[in-house]
């Protein structure tokens, strides 16, 4: 079993920046890729970022060249630095990571970006 803790959502105006971290704990070993997904109101969850255990990363085509995801090994962590945000990047942001036989998932933070 893995747990995932994610934190660093709020309210932001349009153009500023957030930070959100996802802490992973327990079977953590078992893990080859954690991903942040969103999801709006009235629409599907969608993938917003992958970071895999080699370090390659990957990002939807709406947040590339505004967010980064990063990883800290030593402190289990996943980070998706967001900039410039959007209005239209409103929404739950849910931390994912996935073993070879399961897919896990954090409580989701929200992120309000509004003026």
């Amino acid at each position: 079993q893995v747990q995932l803790v994610e934190s660093g959502g709020g309210l932001v105006q349009p153009g500023g920046s957030l930070r959100l971290s996802c802490v992973a704990s327990g079977d953590i070993t078992s893990i080859y890729i954690m991903d942040w997904y969103r999801q709006a109101p009235g629409k599907q969850r969608e993938l917003v970022a992958l970071i895999t255990n080699d370090g390659r990363t990957n990002y939807g085509d709406s947040v590339k060249g505004r967010f980064v995801i990063s990883r800290d090994n030593a402190k289990n962590t996943v980070y998706l630095q967001m900039n410039s945000l959007k209005p239209e990047d409103t929404a739950v942001y849910y931390c994912n990571a996935d073993s070879l036989h399961e897919s896990y998932w954090g409580q989701g933070t929200q992120v309000t970006v509004s003026s």
